[in-house]
């Protein structure tokens, strides 16, 4: 089953949590904190892999989570850091995300690809330990893995790509200047999914071609095929248009080529721009001056014109040899650059958290605090005092003094109230 677009859910592990210990062991009085530092969570990263043409293995799980790091323990000893997650997609895969549609990665070489880095590890309570803070109490957690939610869109990298209307040639042509082994047969839309095969001109010397399925008049709005597989034309370097010269189906030649550089103007104008050379096919069918009407009609559009009869071979020589001379004159396959992506700012700094006031009570949602206050102790002075610097300097402080709160109101963080002092 050929699959070229996936929509996935990726979780990146969290941290670990700070551990909150004191040394204790027999002749050593007043030991000190010594609580170890949280585990790193695994990373979601991609790799390429060749073995792989399609994105099926994304069609049935759809979610991927990578482990959390493990907490810190006592005698200083920090948590073990997660393994990363890694994905395997095949060469050419455009990855962006679902949210701002931004592009975040194009796996077009072999280098892995962090799409989701894990979180940090919290601290232990042994950072915490000052000449005037001698047992502190508390310990910082781990921070969350973000959560994304992407598209894998998979976009062939082929050097050329062979474009026409159904049953005019394209997979006979393939099979008889590649490896590549197609089905072929005399009715539309034989060709179901792209078809890569690699053109060998000598020792050291070749290129890769892509059969496109056949493009019919209205490809561009989604009619037919060839909107499921036109965005695989985008990063070849030439097309290569194939034209049934003969008419055999009851078209105008003429009428065909103009039909299939509109539908790619349509899908994306950069297309129209593309380098072409056009070969025009089953010229055993017709005669001569069949072909010479056509060859002037395309010439005078500036565009070569090759005449073939692909099933022996005929002419197809001609073809590939002019192909091979054009792409060594062209730029390499196009590669796109990533958006730059905002880095989330991590808890300590100003983070999102909402603030509402009903019948006199100040409640505030913020899941990124939900992890802090699994570590404060109540009945810990310092342990408190920690607190209130992480509300003071993610801003909720100075959020509650803008609504007008009073000494003595209630302030609700969801199972936690307290009464505020200024």
């Amino acid at each position: 089953m050929f699959v070229d677009i996936a929509k996935i859910t990726l979780k990146a592990g969290d941290g670990g949590n700070g551990a909150v210990s004191f040394h204790r062991e027999k002749y050593v009085a007043a030991g000190g904190p010594d609580g170890g530092d949280g585990g790193r969570g695994g990373n979601v990263v991609l790799q390429v892999d060749d073995h792989l043409s399609t994105l099926a293995d994304f069609r049935y799980k759809r979610k991927y989570v990578a482990e959390n790091g493990q907490n810190g323990r006592a005698s200083n000893c920090s948590g073990k850091s997660a393994p990363d997650l890694c994905l395997k997609v095949p060469r050419g895969t455009l990855v962006k995300d679902l949210a701002t549609g931004a592009l975040l990665a194009d796996m077009s070489d072999d280098a892995p690809v962090i799409l989701a880095k894990g979180g940090r590890g919290g601290f232990g309570n042994q950072h915490f330990a000052t000449p005037t803070r001698q047992c502190p109490r508390f310990a910082k957690p781990g921070t969350p893995g973000p959560v994304l939610e992407v598209q894998l869109e998979l976009k062939l990298l082929a050097d050329v790509g062979l474009i026409g209307f159904p049953n005019v040639g394209k997979s006979t042509l393939i099979s008889v200047v590649s490896e590549a082994k197609p089905k072929i047969a005399n009715y539309h839309f034989t060709t179901l999914v792209p078809t890569l095969g690699v053109v060998r001109l000598g020792e050291g010397s070749s290129f890769v071609m892509a059969d496109i399925p056949g493009l019919i008049e209205g490809a561009g709005e989604g009619i037919g095929l060839g909107h499921a597989f036109l965005r695989h034309v985008e990063r070849c370097r030439l097309l290569v248009h194939l034209v049934d010269v003969s008419g055999s189906e009851g078209r105008d030649p003429c009428a065909d080529f103009d039909v299939i550089n509109r539908e790619l103007e349509r899908f994306n104008p950069e297309l129209a721009t593309r380098p072409q050379l056009v070969a025009g096919s089953k010229c055993d069918l017709c005669d001569e001056t069949k072909v010479a009407q056509f060859k002037s009609f395309v010439e005078n559009q500036g565009y070569a014109f090759f005449p073939i009869i692909a099933p022996i071979t005929e002419g197809t020589a001609d073809l590939i040899k002019a192909t091979a001379a054009k792409l060594a004159a062209l730029p390499p396959v196009k590669r796109y650059e990533a958006d730059p992506v905002p880095q989330t700012e991590m808890v300590g700094s100003k983070q999102a958290f909402t603030l509402t006031v009903r019948e006199g009570v100040y409640m505030i949602e913020a899941p990124w605090l939900l992890k802090i206050m699994e570590t404060v102790d109540a009945d810990d002075y310092e342990s408190l005092q920690y607190f209130q610097r992480v509300l003071r300097k993610s801003g909720i402080i100075d959020a509650l003094q803008e609504k007008g709160i009073q000494d003595g109101d209630t302030v609700s963080i969801y199972d936690i109230e307290f009464d505020y002092v200024p």
